[in-house]
């Protein structure tokens, strides 16, 4: 029985120029096909470059692919995978200084918790707010968030899409 084919969308947000044909390699390798991104400038960090694709391919791809293009010096990326028939939908996002983050997702985009990291935020907040808002706050990635979102702000003329806000 073969895996139901999903899709998604990788964002690079930003990458050195001498790194991309490497990221277009490495997708390429994923996905079994050649890839040739059309990169811009990247405003929000001058010299470096930006570029997005969406891909179909079986479910589980997204993590294959979070998998092949983190660790890499000042690269920073996000990879969806839409939710298929017996899979929810995932997010990955990357940076240099925060490293990987992964968050299951809903047919909407939103994030989902699941019971057993509410519970540990709140076993290990003991009763202390500020430690319990801290632990949801990682589980959400907020931080990464914050970081990506100068860059996810696209280059002149280029598309723009907001992954932590729902219309």
């Amino acid at each position: 029985m073969s895996a139901s084919i999903t899709r998604g969308v990788v964002f690079i947000h930003s990458a050195p120029a001498a790194l991309c044909p490497h990221l277009e390699w490495a997708i390429g390798s994923v996905l079994e096909r050649p890839v040739k991104l059309d990169w811009t400038e990247q405003e929000a960090a001058p010299g470096l470059r930006r570029a997005e694709m969406q891909w179909n391919a079986p479910q589980g791809t997204g993590a294959i692919l979070a998998s092949a293009m983190r660790g890499w010096q000042h690269l920073r990326f996000e990879i969806t995978e839409e939710p298929s028939r017996g899979c929810d939908g995932s997010r990955w996002s990357f940076t240099p200084e925060l490293g990987i983050f992964h968050a299951t997702v809903d047919t909407a985009g939103n994030i989902m918790v699941s019971e057993d990291r509410i519970r540990w935020a709140y076993e290990k907040g003991d009763g202390n707010p500020s430690v319990f808002y801290q632990e949801m706050s990682i589980a959400l990635g907020e931080a990464w968030d914050e970081e990506l979102e100068p860059f996810r702000h696209a280059g002149e003329g280029a598309p723009v899409r907001w992954l932590n806000q729902v219309v």
